[in-house]
């Protein structure tokens, strides 16, 4: 497989504000995000020669079209569970670097809360012969909290601080986040001490229902130079779907998910990333529990396994604004502060790590990145999408 590696870069990027916008439409979310992208950029919507367009709600791309005042050119409408997102920014990125267009617009978007379906309800679906059970999301990721804990002989209380000590990272760093939907800190005795959803998980252990928007403009390296001095490239990227094999197999662990690995393996070979822990600067990834968040640490790379603890505890993953050392983790606040509009996120947490990366990040800005990873998992253990981007300046 030929290498990405440098072959794209990214001149623009905008993201609006996440949240319960009762007051917006879709389009409004996509004119917030795109808009910002183009000034950002300095480009117009009729510059723009394809998009990308990653959603699980519309229908087609007429929706991005019909928003920013595009005509005729092709959109393409991209859904892949939870790393939709991020598989919309791969397709793109492909189209680019092939040479086939030279100025791509990636746009994403959700109106959850109009829909009314939160995580909590489990959904519908329609019927089959699949034997996996019908529980909802959180049940699901507790099975993945309880098996961590009894692997690795954490006791219930022991488990739940560790989990804690995320949700009240990720709030920290939301706090100091406009564009978060939940933008509060809390205790670890508040996290603690939730009202629990699926034990062991407590309502602070699950992300949240929000509506949001994000997008980004791309092009190649030779061409971004006539547009900014401080674009952000391209270093590698993974995207492995699984075949569902955790959920047929008695002895599928629940504490590791292949996906991420696979991904992650993918992604650090592009880039060229022997020892993720010290090379990768900053990340965000898919907290949409924080049991996952941890499984992701040694999915990375990371922490080794089942040590996992030792790191939170350090503060290994905390931000520390304008300090180098460690690898901050959801700096942005995550999904834990963003909530999850599915075609969204994937291209969000690619803002807050170009941010990030151009020294832009305000309260939140650590010294000196380098390299930026992001990270999306879509399904449910034993059966997900997994999906890697690596970011990074210009050597």
């Amino acid at each position: 497989m030929q290498s990405m590696k440098d072959k794209v870069a990214i001149i623009g990027m905008g993201c609006c504000k996440f949240g319960e916008r009762w007051d917006s439409d879709t389009e409004d979310l996509l004119v917030e995000s795109c808009y910002e992208a183009f000034e950002d950029a300095g480009v117009e919507s009729k510059d723009i020669q394809a998009a990308w367009f990653g959603t699980t709600q519309q229908a087609t791309g007429q929706v991005l079209a019909h928003a920013i005042k595009t005509e005729y050119i092709p959109i393409t409408r991209v859904e892949n569970a939870c790393a939709t997102g991020t598989d919309a920014i791969i397709n793109a990125c492909n189209a680019v670097a092939a040479g086939v267009y030279d100025l791509v617009l990636v746009a994403g978007v959700e109106k959850l809360k109009d829909s009314g379906v939160g995580y909590l309800t489990g959904g519908g679906g329609q019927p089959s012969a699949q034997i996996s059970p019908a529980v909802p999301p959180p049940a699901q990721f507790a099975m993945a909290a309880n098996r961590y804990f009894h692997r690795y002989g954490l006791s219930y209380e022991e488990g739940k601080k560790v989990l804690g000590k995320i949700a009240v990272k990720n709030h920290w760093n939301g706090a100091r986040n406009p564009k978060a939907h939940f933008q509060r800190e809390v205790t670890l005795d508040q996290v603690v001490n939730a009202p629990i959803q699926a034990y062991p998980l407590g309502l602070y252990d699950c992300c949240g229902v929000s509506d949001g928007s994000a997008a980004m403009v791309i092009t190649r390296p030779e061409l971004a130079k006539n547009f900014r001095k401080d674009y952000i490239l391209l270093k590698g990227y993974g995207l492995s779907v699984g075949g569902q094999q955790g959920m047929l197999r008695d002895y599928y662990d629940f504490t590791h998910f292949d996906e991420t690995r696979a991904a992650a393996k993918m992604a650090y070979a592009m880039a060229g990333i022997t020892n993720p822990r010290d090379e990768v600067d900053l990340a965000e990834v898919h907290d949409c529990f924080t049991i996952t968040e941890l499984v992701i640490y040694e999915d990375m790379g990371w922490s080794r396994e089942g040590h996992s603890k030792e790191d939170i505890d350090s503060g290994f993953f905390e931000l520390k604004p304008g300090e180098t050392g460690g690898l901050p983790v959801n700096p942005d606040g995550g999904l834990k502060c963003f909530g999850h509009p599915i075609g969204a996120s994937g291209i969000r947490m690619v803002y807050e790590v170009y941010k990030q990366l151009q020294g832009k990040a305000g309260p939140r800005q650590i010294k000196n990145p380098r390299i930026g990873a992001t990270q999306n998992l879509g399904g449910r253990p034993g059966s997900f999408t997994g999906a890697v981007s690596l970011w990074g300046l210009p050597a």
